[in-house]
């Protein structure tokens, strides 16, 4: 009997197979079926039960460079791959806490001495 009900359950599986292809063709899956589970820095390995905790990293950091055999992917676990951002801020002269950051100039205890007097002594 193919009611309503019916016809809402085949549309909800229909949708959540063309959800599954589209992400199929994602780099992340790709990245997932051609490689290994295995951080490529720490060497962790990784299940179904943590994935979630491993990412692709795109070597040359260009998100929209994804070939098909992926020549610029490695898959990193979380620490790694920020790691692994945060040295290439580093080595562009940045320290990621923001646009145009200076070194602090101000020091704290410079006037301590003053401040305590004779009290010490």
């Amino acid at each position: 009997m193919a009611g309503p009900t019916s016809d809402k359950l085949d549309r909800i599986v229909a949708d959540a197979r063309r959800a599954a292809d589209a992400r199929d063709l994602g780099y992340r899956e790709q990245a997932l079926k051609i490689y290994p589970w295995i951080c490529g820095r720490c060497a962790r390995e990784f299940t179904r039960a943590n994935l979630r905790e491993l990412t692709v990293h795109h070597r040359d950091h260009n998100h929209q460079n994804n070939p098909s055999d992926g020549s610029n992917w490695e898959l990193l676990c979380l620490y790694c791959h920020d790691n692994e951002h945060q040295r290439q801020l580093e080595a562009a002269g940045s320290s990621g806490v923001g646009a145009g950051a200076t070194a602090a100039t101000h020091s704290p205890f410079a006037n301590l001495k003053a401040m305590l007097g004779n009290k010490g002594t």
